[in-house]
């Protein structure tokens, strides 16, 4: 089936920007669907900017809307992917076969509308957190494994938990654990709260699995009780070994920057008390790679730094 583009103001595929889809596209595009769906092309030619009636009157309005229902019926799913010079771009499924659908918005009305043949989206690779993030606990905790080299951090040989920290908390003596270590109350990050570093949804939420005596480990489910953030930039982040039953949020729940999550603990694939944190780019363990956090503010063996991805051996204290 040949479609005949209608593309206005210029509108070229180049530039592609990984951010979330806006209300404004978010309304206007569910709009567009449905008046499509009912065969309504004058409530989607109201729809447009003024500017826009201009450049595509009723008439070719009409005949854009006519030619998508004789050649591919009406619209079964919608999927935001990516903003495209500033048109939302959707994957979209109409009944007898998949295109493109670009709609640009300003101020609640639409200015551009295109369809094209479907192709994937090929996004820039997240390299780095685009959320300010703060440290997910107070006091003051060291950087156990962290960096980019083997010698910082073992973590960076594994896929999913490239840029991993693993975090504890140490004495003057520079232990973690007090008396002979061999409970995990002897710990001193053993039951300490630990927070949301930035507004999210949580997608995972494990808790339940018992926690492990010092040195012994649980390989069977290797995070333990966890819980898996997803961030308005589509950022995931991997909290792991929480102390048993002591999660405080449920998956589907919105969090706030700061809000308590749980408590420090020694489940799963972990030898002490102790927290493992990382971002990664997508929600399925199998198919992400992991993310480099950098913290918004913190302090940092005792100077203040913004903007900061802490190394081994950092002391860092959270600001805000």
């Amino acid at each position: 089936m040949r479609l005949t583009l209608i593309l206005l103001f210029s509108l070229f595929f180049v530039n592609v920007y990984a951010q979330p889809e806006t209300e404004s596209s978010k309304l206007l595009s569910a709009k567009f669907v449905k008046h499509y769906n009912t065969n309504q092309p004058d409530s989607i030619f109201g729809l447009f900017s003024s500017e826009t009636k201009i450049g595509l009157p009723l008439d070719k309005t009409k005949s854009f809307i006519n030619q998508l229902h004789q050649n591919f019926g009406k619209i079964n799913t919608l999927t935001f992917e990516t903003y495209q010079d500033g048109y939302a771009a959707y994957k979209t499924q109409f009944e007898k076969g998949l295109l493109t659908l670009s709609i640009a918005v300003k101020e609640q009305n639409i200015i551009g509308l295109a369809a094209k043949p479907y192709q994937a989206v090929q996004l820039p690779k997240m390299v780095r957190n685009l959320t300010p993030m703060r440290l997910p606990f107070n006091g003051e905790w060291t950087v156990f494994w962290g960096g980019d080299t083997k010698e910082q951090n073992y973590h960076v040989a594994v896929n999913f938990q490239k840029n991993a920290f693993d975090m504890v908390i140490n004495n003057d003596a520079g232990k973690s654990y007090k008396t002979d270590g061999k409970a995990n109350t002897d710990y001193y990050a053993f039951g300490q709260p630990l927070l949301a570093p930035s507004d999210g949804e949580i997608v995972l939420a494990v808790d339940g699995v018992k926690d492990n005596v010092p040195g012994k480990m649980n390989p069977l489910f290797t995070t333990g009780n966890s819980i898996l953030i997803k961030t308005k930039n589509n950022e995931y982040i991997l909290f792991a070994h929480f102390k048993q039953n002591s999660i405080k949020v449920k998956q589907g729940d919105l969090v706030k920057k700061g809000q308590l999550l749980g408590l420090c603990g020694n489940s799963g694939n972990s030898s002490e008390p102790h927290l493992h944190f990382h971002i990664q780019d997508a929600e399925d363990f199998t198919k992400t790679i992991g993310v480099k956090c950098y913290f918004d503010q913190l302090q940092v063996n005792g100077e203040i730094k913004k903007d900061y991805s802490p190394v081994k051996g950092d002391k860092i204290k959270a600001l805000n």
